[in-house]
């Protein structure tokens, strides 16, 4: 009949393109898309790369442990220290807030928490503070070749010229409880001073030591540029204005992050939010390539 002649196959047959479509979209539905917990461990493992990738190279944040920079830092304070620039062959400049592994044993006497095994994994990934490095924090006062002095009852003196400092604790002297010079720094030092001066053992209480109170450029870690923690005390840390004067050297604007003294603590909760927060795009760039793939759309 002309029924039969029309398709040349039975009634209830398919097209051979309609049932390719049709298991295609069957075989997609019955395979379920993967789960957020089997992707938290590649997650995981991409945040963990990055922090520790952020803590070496470009930030890292220190927690403030004692009184030797106020006001201008408090105890509790958390600052982010600049890593990347030093990278590149910049050094700290005068007026700088520079953080710097212990150069001779300023620390020494200080307490130091033995970690257990996972404390030194994680401190090592930016996720925990690394409990067996000593690290300051001070300001950078004169950089190799000044000559830096300061009398008592007298102003702190570079290349010649009276600092104005008014970033100093209130109530406090320049140097009355230490003075010190004429001396010229070496090439490939600096000299360091804390802001609390009257409570803070910096430079001029190391001259004895087998650096003589110099910090080797080598041993900072970067220059501490904002306060980030407590919400209430964010603050970013410029170079004061007198270390700009004229005739004072030729000062190049900082864009190498420096480090002081104080007995600074690392903290790995910033390259750990960083690395966290760089992880999300790659995992779900990647599941959603899984997708596309599996869907065909």
């Amino acid at each position: 009949m002309a029924v039969g002649a029309r398709s040349g196959r039975d009634e209830g047959e398919e097209r051979p393109d309609e049932a390719e479509r049709e298991a295609e979209d069957g075989g997609a539905e019955a395979r379920p898309h993967r789960s957020f917990w089997k992707e938290l461990p590649l997650l995981i493992g991409i945040a963990l790369l990055l922090a520790l990738l952020i803590k070496t190279f470009l930030v890292q944040a220190f927690s403030i442990p004692s009184d030797s920079m106020q006001n201008t830092l408090q105890r509790g304070d958390r600052v982010l220290v600049d890593k990347l620039t030093p990278w590149f062959g910049s050094e700290p400049e005068r007026g700088e807030v520079v953080v710097f592994h212990d150069p001779a044993s300023w620390l020494a006497g200080e307490p130091t928490p033995e970690p257990n095994f996972a404390q030194q994994i994680l401190s090592k990934i930016g996720l925990m503070p690394s409990a067996d490095e000593k690290d300051l924090i001070k300001r950078t006062i004169a950089i190799g070749g000044d000559t830096v002095e300061c009398k008592k009852g007298g102003p702190v003196i570079v290349n010649g010229k009276a600092l104005d400092e008014p970033y100093i604790f209130p109530g406090n002297t320049p140097c009355d409880d230490a003075p010190f010079g004429p001396i010229t720094v070496p090439k490939g030092k600096i000299w360091v001073m804390g802001d609390h001066r009257q409570n803070s053992q910096d430079s001029r209480y190391h001259m004895q030591d087998s650096t003589q109170g110099f910090v080797p450029v080598g041993k900072v870690v970067g220059r501490a540029v904002v306060v980030a923690w407590p919400i209430t005390r964010w603050a970013t840390l410029p170079v004061p204005d007198t270390f700009d004067q004229p005739g004072i050297g030729n000062q190049t604007k900082a864009t190498a992050m420096g480090l002081g003294a104080a007995g600074l603590a690392p903290v790995g909760l910033g390259p750990a939010a960083l690395g966290l927060v760089g992880a999300v795009p790659v995992v779900m760039w990647r599941r959603r390539r899984l997708t596309d793939g599996t869907t065909g759309r």
